[in-house]
């Protein structure tokens, strides 16, 4: 400001077009930028996937043995020492699916908690959408999902369920539960950036909401005695959503899921996804300061 000058600083940066280092772009114009890095988005998450089991010795195979190991105990307690297999015919790819499917939504909230905090360095250093980083952490998790996908339908079809047209509906499933996942790694990822110990209370939420999303029970038998809005608040229940539809999708001899269910899925696909943006857009100037 020249001496003697009374002009208020807020005029006088307007009159030379400046503009505060770092702060807010408007939502249409972040989408823009966020756009624009699609690319950076998708190398970043090939990057991440290839490092995560760099230093195993078994690599990628983990992807598949831990979800494996984790329906083999849940097999184990659930279905044969507490019995929560009852009414369901094929109980294996029953079990399967679900926590292959509990498990996608798991893991991308784990990665989308630590999305920020764990990458301080490069938010500091470089200039991009904040965005891309939780994003980029769930295509991770999208990634190691398809590769269990695989091992996935070899086991629906070993458990003596047939191949069909309706395998299909698996892709708009997953899509809606990409889109779901995305928007709650946004949230996780703007409350983890300053409260750094949210990642030790999410295990214990996780494992509640592991519980109470019908992964290896049907939630229809449990609930036959229950209240009505018991019944309704665990079948609108996101993750038992997208674990149901995918069930309906693979497996034959699975009871039939009211037209609702899809209703639900794109609903919460659709608050999830786009409340989760703006969520964590809202806060875009913050990530990486003090």
């Amino acid at each position: 400001m020249p001496p003697g000058s009374t002009e208020p600083l807020a005029d006088l940066a307007a009159r030379y077009k400046l503009t505060v280092s770092g702060a807010r772009p408007g939502l249409l114009a972040y989408s823009k930028q966020l756009w624009a890095r699609r690319h950076f988005i998708v190398a970043f998450a090939n990057a991440k996937t290839r490092a995560t089991y760099s230093t195993a010795k078994l690599g990628q195979l983990w992807q598949v043995l831990t979800p494996l190991m984790n329906a083999a105990v849940y097999f184990l307690i659930f279905g044969y020492l507490v019995k929560t297999k009852g009414g369901i015919d094929n109980y294996v790819a029953f079990l399967v699916t679900g926590v292959f499917v509990f498990t996608f939504t798991q893991s991308a909230v784990l990665a989308g908690s630590r999305a920020i905090s764990d990458q301080l360095n490069l938010i500091r250093a470089l200039h991009f959408p904040r965005a891309c980083l939780p994003i980029s952490f769930t295509i991770v998790q999208l990634q190691q999902l398809l590769f269990s996908m695989v091992v996935l339908c070899a086991i629906v079809l070993g458990t003596g369920e047939p191949l069909s047209l309706k395998w299909l509906l698996i892709v708009p499933a997953l899509v809606l539960q990409f889109v779901f996942n995305v928007g709650l790694s946004l949230v996780l990822a703007r409350i983890g950036a300053v409260l750094t110990d949210i990642k030790q209370l999410l295990p214990f939420i996780l494992r509640t909401w592991l519980y109470l999303s019908g992964v290896f029970y049907s939630i229809d038998n449990y609930t036959k005695t229950a209240p009505g809005w018991v019944a309704h608040v665990l079948a609108a229940n996101p993750v038992a959503v997208y674990i149901e539809l995918i069930r309906d999708a693979l497996i034959d001899s699975h009871d039939t899921i009211p037209a609702y269910t899809w209703v639900y899925g794109f609903g919460w696909a659709v608050v999830m996804g786009l409340g989760g943006y703006v969520y964590f857009w809202k806060a875009e100037e913050r990530y990486g300061r003090g």
